[in-house]
């Protein structure tokens, strides 16, 4: 936490990870660290006597990090060799994505909060427009925001380049109007999300809120607004190299894996082949 958190992009993330990671592990050293263990924790993390209980994904998450715990040590030469960190599947289903209507009931259920609540259907609307992560969509300054040649370059200077891509794409058309309304507003912090003049760190109980206003399940987390843009790009029929580089990807593997089914002419060569053979 205090040698390589901080260089981080989302150091609160990992900061959040690590405090679920020692309640259980505690006291334990990297020697106990086997895939027993592991499955252990995962076992700890869904039941109800963890402080708040996860599914796999979430612990799978918080596993990683404590993989990359024990190689950052290795580096700095305080472990004598790399310990593996067992990490569990990730887990089977469809990609959750809105519909127009659910991001429609969404967005009303944001704004029919209090008049300081700006911040939350503006961080909606370019989440959605642009396929940006939570983290880059909150730490967005407007020395990103180029509104005259209608650019957003979501890698702030000095970010470390992560596997976790950050893109620069054109403002969509309707963004610009919600961008430049939110410019007049202005705000002294520098920072295009902002509650009550300061920088917001989390959106979390907003967010809350608004998907119970909307109707939505607990699925509906932050994220499905990527997964929605994304989803949204395939099936109107934009290549998935396209896609990819608007989300940031360095290839289209994992577009074509998560989302490829989506696109209109899905499989439409395969099935003609077969219908000529």
């Amino acid at each position: 936490m205090r040698e390589h958190a901080p260089t981080t992009a989302h150091p609160q993330g990992i900061l959040y990870a690590v405090e679920r990671l020692v309640e259980w592990w505690g006291e334990r050293t990297a020697d106990d660290i086997t895939e027993g263990a592991c499955r252990a924790y995962g076992a700890w993390r869904e039941s109800g006597k963890a402080r708040r209980p996860v599914k796999r994904g979430a612990w799978g998450n918080e596993l990683i990090i404590l993989k990359a715990a024990i190689k950052h040590d290795w580096e700095q030469r305080r472990l004598s060799t790399i310990v593996p960190v067992w990490i569990p599947s990730r887990p089977d289903g469809r990609t959750r994505w809105l519909s127009r209507s659910e991001v429609a009931a969404l967005l009303r259920g944001a704004r029919s909060g209090d008049w300081g609540r700006l911040h939350l259907p503006l961080f909606i609307l370019i989440a959605l427009y642009t396929g940006a992560r939570k983290e880059a969509v909150l730490s967005l300054r407007w020395t990103q925001v180029d509104l005259t040649r209608g650019v957003i370059d979501f890698n702030p200077p000095g970010r470390e380049r992560t596997a976790k891509g950050r893109a620069v794409i054109p403002i969509p058309r309707r963004l610009m109007t919600f961008l430049r309304l939110a410019r007049r507003r202005g705000s002294e912090t520098g920072f295009v999300i902002t509650y009550h003049g300061g920088p917001v760190k989390d959106i979390r109980r907003g967010w809350k809120l608004a998907r119970e206003r909307a109707g939505l399940g607990p699925e509906v987390v932050p994220h499905v607004l990527r997964h929605t843009a994304a989803s949204w790009l395939v099936q109107a029929g934009v290549p998935l190299y396209e896609i990819a580089r608007w989300l940031g990807h360095t290839s289209i593997k994992q577009v074509q894996s998560t989302y490829g089914h989506l696109a209109p002419d899905h499989l439409d060569r395969a099935r003609a082949a077969m219908d000529r053979a």
